[in-house]
């Protein structure tokens, strides 16, 4: 792959976009897998996944399995989803009031700990100990995480910096919008969740979240409420960046208005914020209402993108706002799904040998750019 990790070197330093290779071959997707999403921190679910303790589910990114679960104290674990006897993976389906898991082939369980507990027929027919094997060192494979304004964080290699260091930058920046409050005012709301899939890769939805530019031609409703002229690039010099737009007023009909943001400035009136946080969780920011979208990779050319809303404190989540907060929901399903289709186009054009890259714009593509120099650091720091 050296001419494919010479050729993102070369695109990054002028105004051309990174090469097709990167959406479309398989061994770059491996390669992504095991050194971008393996070395650092990236989104893999919800916390709310899990609500109550036993509550279990199959986590499935990057062509691998994992298991989200909720411990009988509340904690959230994940691990591989892997049996240390045989290899078979060991939940197919959620499942709620666990106790233990139980391997579906050889039927060893683990406690949500992680612990080896039973070994049934070990050592023959109704011996179920022997000596000399030792259950604790035959442990689930853990998966470290961090929850974050509900997303649980994971790290594969285990060796990524501390979070709060690795957020901090992110933190920084939002800290206008949650003052000292910060996320934690934010609750899910369960009735407030979408899921599509969209055969593309999954940068592509990335870089399209990155910009407004595609607004008055892909999104007419959206641009009439949150105008193109009124946006603007956010750019970092960190893991994030993306658009924000001074003037964002929908018309969510006569419900009931929802709990804002205390925090929430005269001067930023009706600002919304749209950063990505590399490489896969996308933040909007209104004064009554953040979202978060996981980009989840499955495959090459296929990606599942999950929507959670999150609403300002308790009694965001109380019958009266019920028409308003569907109306939040709806309108964002609406623009979501429009962009279904421009993302996937722009898979199928990946897929011309003869297209190079293309040009990134010196003013509404400045997030894409600055997207893909962050990502061509990351190919040359681990190739």
């Amino acid at each position: 792959m050296k001419e494919l990790f010479d050729s993102i070197t070369h695109s990054t330093t002028g105004d051309g976009g990174l090469p097709n290779g990167i959406y479309t071959r398989q061994d770059f997707f491996l390669w992504e897998r095991q050194n971008l999403f393996g070395h650092g921190w990236f989104g893999a679910a919800f916390a709310a996944d899990v609500p109550n303790p036993g509550d279990v589910k199959k986590v499935d990114v990057l062509d691998l399995s994992l298991i989200l679960l909720r411990t009988e104290s509340g904690e959230i674990k994940t691990f591989y989803n892997v049996c240390r006897h045989r290899g078979r993976q060991l939940v197919d389906e959620p499942c709620t009031g666990v106790k233990l898991l139980r391997c579906p082939y050889h039927a060893w369980t683990y406690r949500l700990d992680g612990q080896l507990q039973g070994t049934p027929h070990i050592g023959g027919t109704g011996v179920h100990h022997i000596d000399g094997f030792d259950k604790s060192q035959f442990g689930l494979y853990e998966v470290r995480n961090h929850i974050w304004m509900d997303v649980v964080f994971v790290n594969l290699s285990g060796a990524a910096e501390d979070f709060f260091n690795w957020i901090a930058p992110l933190e920084v920046h939002l800290a206008r919008f949650w003052g000292d409050q910060g996320p934690g005012q934010m609750r899910p709301a369960s009735d407030a969740v979408m899921e599509m899939q969209v055969a593309s890769n999954w940068k592509l939805a990335l870089e399209n979240y990155l910009e407004a530019y595609h607004l008055p031609f892909v999104h007419p409703g959206l641009n009439s409420y949150s105008p193109l002229k009124d946006h603007y690039c956010i750019v970092s010099q960190d893991n994030f960046a993306g658009q924000g737009v001074n003037n964002y007023q929908p018309n969510l009909g006569t419900g009931a208005p929802m709990p804002t943001i205390s925090t929430w400035t005269e001067e930023l009136g009706n600002t919304a914020e749209y950063p990505a946080l590399y490489p896969n969780v996308l933040i909007g920011i209104q004064r009554d209402h953040f979202f978060t979208m996981l980009l989840i990779p499955l495959d090459t050319n296929k990606t599942l993108e999950r929507v959670e809303l999150l609403f300002v404190g308790d009694s965001a989540s109380d019958e009266t706002y019920i028409n308003t907060r569907q109306a939040i929901l709806e309108g964002w399903r609406v623009v979501f799904q429009e962009d279904v289709a421009a993302v996937e186009g722009l898979q199928m054009g990946r897929r011309i040998d003869v297209f190079d890259g293309g040009i990134l714009t010196p003013v509404l593509d400045r997030s894409t750019r600055h997207f893909h120099r962050w990502f061509a650091q990351q190919a040359n720091a681990n190739v």
